[in-house]
């Protein structure tokens, strides 16, 4: 059997919360963990600059919105404003704070996202599902809408578009495509380990019973309201993170335009497809999200000669996009983390089929 289970018993509360249990996934691990570290050796600057930095970001922000809708059950609709927020604060930290490293920017970017969560999560007292989504899209319009009436948050450039600061970290210079996939792979690495780690400790918990039914929660005496707004502002940091790495790692320059609606449902789809309250699914969902336009393209061209207008692969790509969601919601609930979930059932069991 691939993945023997005798003996794997967690003989230790720590060894119980190992991220991984049997030693061929530790194996595994470390073999994908040295191709991701090293990909700047054998991979383009196309693979590092135009896909690997933008899923890491991205993925990011999934893991954000799964944190506060997966996780703990509250549907968001402005994952987007969080991320514009978060991308122009951290460029208002370095700027008006010489010498500031970007790190930190980043970091305070973050902080403030998660204020601004905080702020627009109070209405999840009092309400939920769709009327809990329609107050989180107030703040998309409503974040879009100062960073373009207010032109001190983009240095009064009266297009309202902020360019990167210089990234660099101990005096390293980080502008360099392998540089800015470094510092992205290194801050998805450390926040996704602590959000595996929130997840599976009592935070997770207390979301967990949030989600499922709010009433018992309270009654066993979890602080339904804290549990809340933990969520809200979590999720609001990882999001304002993300902002940062999209807009400065990725794109170079921004405008309030470039966090829009459609940003928040493409999140919002990616934990769709990945999984909802699966950390891993974050990144299934984002992968196949950025990575199906292009194999779409590659085919159209091969198959219809280039005769297939850009236009007209854009509107291609949504149908089949609205389509696979559908099928996701009715066949597969919980995504594409639940199918690896049942191949790996089927490693455990093979060569046996029960």
């Amino acid at each position: 059997m691939l993945y023997p289970k005798t003996g794997m018993l967690a003989l230790s509360y720590a060894s119980h919360q190992r991220l991984l249990h049997f030693p061929l996934n530790r194996w595994l691990a470390t073999v994908a963990g040295v191709l991701i570290v090293s990909l700047p050796l054998y991979g383009g600057d196309y693979i590092m600059g135009a896909l690997a930095i933008p899923l890491l970001a991205l993925s990011l922000a999934a893991i954000g919105l799964n944190i506060l809708t997966g996780y703990a059950g509250q549907l968001s609709l402005g994952t987007s404003a969080f991320m514009a927020v978060g991308a122009f604060a951290a460029y208002n930290f370095n700027l008006r704070l010489p010498g500031l490293p970007f790190v930190a920017s980043m970091f305070l970017g973050g902080v403030a996202a998660a204020l601004v969560g905080l702020l627009f999560g109070l209405p999840s007292l009092r309400l939920r599902g769709f009327y809990l989504a329609v107050s989180t899209l107030a703040a998309q319009f409503f974040v879009q809408w100062t960073l373009t009436n207010f032109p001190w948050f983009s240095n009064n450039n009266s297009s309202g578009v902020i360019s990167a600061p210089k990234l660099s970290l101990l005096g390293f210079d980080l502008s360099s495509t392998a540089g800015r996939y470094e510092m992205s792979l290194a801050t998805v690495a450390g926040l996704t380990y602590a959000a595996i780690r929130l997840a599976r400790g009592q935070a997770g918990r207390s979301w967990i019973a949030v989600r499922d039914m709010e009433i018992a929660a309270a009654v066993i005496g979890v602080p339904v309201f804290r549990t809340k707004l933990a969520a809200f502002a979590l999720s609001s940091f990882y999001c304002g993170v993300a902002g940062v790495l999209f807009a400065f790692a990725y794109l170079g320059t921004v405008e309030p335009a470039g966090f829009n609606l459609e940003r928040s449902f493409q999140v919002l789809f990616m934990i769709i497809i990945g999984g909802l309250g699966s950390i891993r699914g974050a990144f299934f969902g984002t992968a196949l999200m950025l990575i199906f336009p292009l194999l779409l393209s590659r085919f159209a061209d091969a198959a219809l000669g280039g005769t297939l207008d850009p236009g007209q692969q854009e509107n291609i790509q949504k149908i089949l996009f609205g389509a696979l969601i559908i099928v996701f919601l009715i066949a597969e609930p919980l995504g594409l983390a639940s199918l690896w979930k049942s191949f790996e059932l089927r490693l455990y069991r093979w060569p046996f089929r029960s």
